[in-house]
């Protein structure tokens, strides 16, 4: 068969079932193997949004995604898409197209060879790819497969980029190379030893205020209900970073809130002032979750750190113990060494929450109502993480997905279309202004295939955060924050879908009794004060 109809063979294999995308001349041979494929391309506005869109549904099924695009600026405006998904150790499959390999280095139209003078992709790619190739050659593609492979399904994924030229998509190699390829899952985990399970049950059941500081890590590992239990068990305080919000349910009496310096600061509290034993699992301590690795977290505390990715541990702070392994299996075994006892006394609250007192009251009525009204699972992409890490209640129902990766603006919109293609719940996106701005074209794609999704668009005017730093460290001296936005009711009938705005809490009540949205395409608009800045510091 030709390498084109390989390729779509080897994403069926992967089970892929969309693959989102633009096509150009130099990836049409792949794109007319798609045609009579069990893949749904989706064409999308800007190949940005193709990344975001795979990305989505990756974030949320754990599996292999895929997103396709031409040579030359096809390939390039892919970039910060990829970069995202690297930063989130995503699995992320990019077909792209290249010139033919007879004109590289001749100036080819869009040649991104690296050849005289043209765009090396290789090294564009370098930095944000796990594994990338440009194809020039079939005698070795087999291996290059099989390369690709091991990365999308390791525990440690992320982008790989396969790049083919137009000729070597047209010719023929055998088929048996798929035969050869390992589809299946196969690696090997450490199991930690009796003598270190018994040491941590001993500094557990010696601690006076032991907490779980819960992350990204945990959920991959898929070790929630073990983490659930064993706090339940003992009594055991529960937070999480940004990313790891939904580790355990936020209504539970061992939920102490989101640890980070856009939460309620509640978690911080209770660990600089009472915790006197840490216990990490899957949490890397960035610089959000670290409050910029302020060192009282840390001082006069024992610290365990559990970590399946060896790069983590120890990386920002010296742990008592630190254990590569995978968390959930790691958990399992701690819960049957364990009595059935609390180890804690009471922790003491601070219920002057500074997160609140600084939210627009319509912010925290929606994510009230939203939590009442709708029944069963929903799935949130927030790009403006300020409200929803402390007002949206995570739980095995309730599902957050924030905007980490590298913190793209307005990643929440088409992530969140692509992830609705997967889900059979409610999916929303919550975003500022400035942010769909940028991906706001993309809603035209949820149009074109009929793709539900409900975009909560925060409409303040305004670039906030920037807004609000300006306001903060350089005494209100605004430059390039503020803009004119569309009239959103117009922009909303143009494009065909629903448009809501919510003035107060009868519009608010309206939104939950008339609009449709399970099925429907919606943009909610939520007016806010350009000059209600969120209630912390970034020192920036």
């Amino acid at each position: 068969m030709q390498v084109s109809e390989l390729i779509v063979k080897y994403l069926e294999q992967l089970e892929i079932r969309q693959i989102f995308g633009i096509p150009g001349a130099h990836i049409l041979p792949v794109y007319d193997s798609l045609y009579d494929s069990s893949i749904h391309s989706i064409l999308v506005k800007h190949e940005q949004g193709a990344a975001f869109m795979a990305g989505g549904i990756a974030r949320t099924t754990g599996k292999v995604s895929a997103c396709i695009a031409t040579a030359g600026p096809g390939a390039t405006n892919l970039v910060t898409g990829i970069a995202n998904a690297y930063a989130d150790q995503l699995p992320l499959l990019v077909i792209t197209g290249e010139t033919p390999t007879h004109i590289f280095g001749k100036g080819g139209l869009q040649e991104s060879s690296g050849e005289g003078g043209s765009i090396d992709q290789s090294q564009l790619f370098q930095g944000i790819t796990r594994y990338h190739k440009i194809i020039e050659r079939t005698d070795y593609l087999q291996n290059v497969l099989i390369q690709a492979t091991q990365i999308l399904l390791s525990p440690r994924s992320g982008p790989v980029v396969l790049s083919l030229p137009y000729n070597i998509q047209k010719e023929e190699v055998d088929a048996s190379i798929l035969d050869t390829i390992p589809f299946r899952r196969s690696y090997t985990v450490n199991s930690p030893s009796h003598t270190l399970i018994n040491q941590v049950s001993s500094l557990l059941q010696s601690a006076q205020h032991p907490v779980f500081i819960a992350g990204y890590g945990c959920i991959r590992s898929g070790a929630e209900a073990q983490l659930q239990a064993l706090s339940q068990q003992l009594d055991i305080p529960v937070t999480s970073t940004l990313k790891g919000k939904g580790v355990i349910d936020e209504n539970s009496p061992q939920w102490l809130g989101t640890l980070g310096v856009t939460s309620d600061g509640n978690a911080l509290q209770q660990i600089t002032q009472e915790a006197d034993l840490l216990f990490i699992l899957g949490a890397s301590f960035n610089e959000r979750t670290s409050y910029l690795w302020k060192s009282q977290l840390f001082d006069n505390k024992v610290i365990i750190q559990v970590d399946y990715d060896h790069t983590q541990l120890e990386k920002v702070f010296s742990a008592d113990l630190s254990i590569e392994t995978d968390i959930a299996p790691f958990l399992e075994q701690l819960l049957e060494q364990l009595p059935s006892t609390g180890t804690i006394t009471e922790y003491h609250s601070n219920h002057d929450n500074p997160v609140l007192r600084a939210t627009p009251t319509l912010i925290q009525q929606f994510f009230a109502e939203l939590e009442a009204q709708i029944e069963g699972e929903l799935s949130l992409f927030d790009d403006n993480i300020i409200y929803g890490q402390t007002l949206f209640k995570a739980s095995n129902k309730h599902h957050y997905y924030p905007n980490s990766g590298i913190s793209s603006l307005g990643y929440a919109l088409p992530a969140a279309i692509g992830a609705s293609l997967k889900l059979q719940h409610p999916t929303f996106a919550i975003l500022g202004d400035g942010g769909f701005q940028m991906c706001g074209m993309e809603l035209m794609t949820a149009v074109n295939y009929n793709i539900p999704i409900n975009v909560i668009l925060l409409n303040n005017g305004s670039m906030g955060l920037i807004r609000k730093n300006q306001f903060q460290q350089y005494q209100g001296r605004y430059i390039d924050c503020d803009f004119v936005n569309p009239d959103f009711a117009l922009l909303a009938q143009s494009f065909g879908v629903n448009h809501q705005r919510i003035d107060d809490q009868d519009d608010l009540q309206q939104l939950f009794s008339r609009c449709d949205l399970r099925k429907g395409i919606n943009l909610i608009e939520i007016p806010i004060d350009k000059n209600a800045f969120p209630d912390y510091q970034s020192g920036r």
